[in-house]
């Protein structure tokens, strides 16, 4: 009897759980396990901010695939899905195809630039490990250049954060522990530096606790950063960026550096795929299968949940991502075994936390508010927490976080 052919793309936070968690449910002689990914490498996606501003270094960032998985179970492809044929259960790759009988699709998001002109071209997005790396490398040309220049010109030291979700504020949380590290290495005054955060919703962290929300702007306004909130941008220029109120009250911001961090979508394969998707994200069933179809699974940014207390779409975060990640794996055993029980998908929101930099943060903890140095502590440990799940002591002991205060 033929074994069956489990085939996951992407090696992000919910494809690695579903990795890991089926290497070690079932044995070689009960089907073969294929992990598709772009990179020979994982990245930690919620780590990138750091990376970005340069207080953590790119590689602290990353770790080997091939250090977390079962060289004799799984078989490692590293390559670019280019589309995906179901009709023929085939995944066309760049450099080959690969058939399955069960797909995972764990592909990551993309970000979303809302049609806004000039964002693609003008603006860096905190995407991966390079896009990470050149935004640093960035901001520290800006720095070195303006001494060099015959006319300084105070708007290189003007960066712009283009949206205040998670990731803007973690990364402005970073920002503002760097600048006066950057200022002091390359002579410059502290004061000339301005750090603007431009947001269209009407609050900083949407969604979020507003007492902890009040506590975040007022930390990062004394570090310096300035908030434009209710404020749009309406397009990305080489000089900065254009913003704002309505349609009549608009303002030329002059800006050296330009972050856009306001919008994730899911993978544009999806569409190109021909699978029904709202923004690239696919409003999966329970078991997190794509309606219509019970041989693929969709999780992470490219999966759709409703949560339905409040009737909207959960956020894709890594918490969500690793949590369906091992309800799949779950299933996809039970299917191979020919088991005719699924389990569902619950989300369990064990909190939240948002990073103000290395020593503060802001979250909820088991229903509890945090903040400062506790929350920062609370913040490692749930980082901490996802290393030991995909790779254990070691990885945790070698790629985790341990400065705690």
């Amino acid at each position: 009897m033929r074994k069956p052919k489990i085939v996951i793309l992407g090696a992000g936070y919910g494809g690695l759980m579903v990795a890991t968690r089926l290497q070690k449910s079932l044995g070689v002689n009960e089907a073969d396990l294929v992990l598709v990914n772009k990179n020979d490498y994982h990245y930690e996606t919620t780590w990138l901010h750091e990376a970005s501003a340069g207080t953590l270094s790119p590689d602290r960032v990353r770790y080997d695939i091939r250090d977390v998985i079962d060289k004799n179970k799984v078989d490692f492809i590293q390559d670019s899905v280019v589309e995906i044929k179901t009709s023929e259960k085939m995944v066309i790759l760049e450099n080959g195809e690969v058939s399955y009988d069960y797909l995972v699709v764990a592909l990551g998001g993309e970000s979303e630039t809302f049609g806004i002109q000039g964002l693609k071209e003008h603006a860096f997005t905190i995407s991966n490990v390079n896009s990470a790396r050149q935004i640093r490398e960035h901001i520290e040309l800006q720095f070195a250049t303006y001494h060099n220049e015959t006319v300084k010109r105070d708007e290189r030291l003007t960066i712009v954060v283009g949206g205040a979700g998670f990731t803007g504020i973690e990364f402005l949380g970073e920002l503002t522990n760097r600048i006066p590290e950057l200022c002091k290495e390359f002579d410059v005054d502290f004061h000339k530096v301005r750090i603007i955060c431009v947001e269209a919703a009407p609050m900083v962290l949407p969604g979020f606790d507003p007492e902890l929300v009040s506590y975040a702007t007022s930390q990062l306004e004394k570090k310096g950063v300035e908030f434009r909130i209710g404020t749009a941008i309406k397009e990305a220029t080489p000089e900065g960026i254009i913003v704002g109120k309505g349609e009549e009250e608009v303002e030329e911001i002059k800006a050296g550096t330009v972050v856009w961090a306001a919008g994730v979508r899911g993978n544009s394969v999806i569409e190109k795929s021909g699978i029904e998707a709202m923004r690239g994200r696919v409003k999966v069933d329970p078991n997190l299968r794509v309606p219509g179809h019970e041989d693929l699974f969709v999780i992470g940014d490219s999966s759709l949940v409703i949560n339905e207390e409040i009737n909207r779409p959960y956020p894709p975060t890594a918490q969500i991502a690793m949590q369906q990640g091992e309800l799949v794996a779950k299933n996809i055993t039970a299917l191979v075994r020919q088991q005719e029980h699924l389990d569902t998908f619950h989300f369990d929101n064990k909190g939240t936390v948002c990073s103000l930099g290395e020593d503060d943060a802001i979250g909820v903890v088991f229903g509890k508010k945090v903040t400062g140095s506790k929350a920062s502590f609370m913040k490692k440990m749930v980082d901490n927490r996802a290393l030991f799940m995909i790779g254990g002591v070691g990885l945790t002991l070698k790629k985790g976080k341990f400065k705690f205060f």
